[in-house]
């Protein structure tokens, strides 16, 4: 069974950082691109960030670049996404998702960042 399962979120204050984190179980995503998503309240859900199965090929957003990195660690089915300089703007659940057609559908729950004074 397919499941993607967020961490590492929290409350933070602007200009600091966090590093969450997606665990895969029930298949092998090194052999995937890899996307994180985030969606905040009342917007639609945006890709910020992708990876390649081995981290050959990178690539954000442009209001993440230069203050969030993804990577991945294939021996541990995990991808991150190291977030720095935070700003308000950021505050949105954030979400893993595998970049192939046939596994499409499949979403974790996410994870909540905040973003606050």
């Amino acid at each position: 069974q397919v499941q993607l399962v967020e961490s590492g979120g929290g409350l933070v204050q602007p200009g600091r950082s966090l590093t969450p984190s997606c665990a895969a179980s029930g298949f092998s995503l090194s052999r995937y691109y890899m996307n994180w998503y985030r969606q905040a309240p009342g917007k639609e859900r945006e890709v910020i960030a992708f990876i390649s199965p081995h981290s050959g090929h990178i690539g954000y957003a442009d209001s993440v670049k230069g203050r969030f990195t993804i990577s991945r660690d294939n021996a541990k089915n995990t991808i991150y996404l190291q977030m720095n300089n935070l700003k308000v703007e950021d505050t949105a659940k954030y979400y893993c998702h595998i970049d192939t057609p046939s596994m499409d559908t499949y979403w974790g729950q996410g994870t909540q960042v905040i973003v606050s004074d």
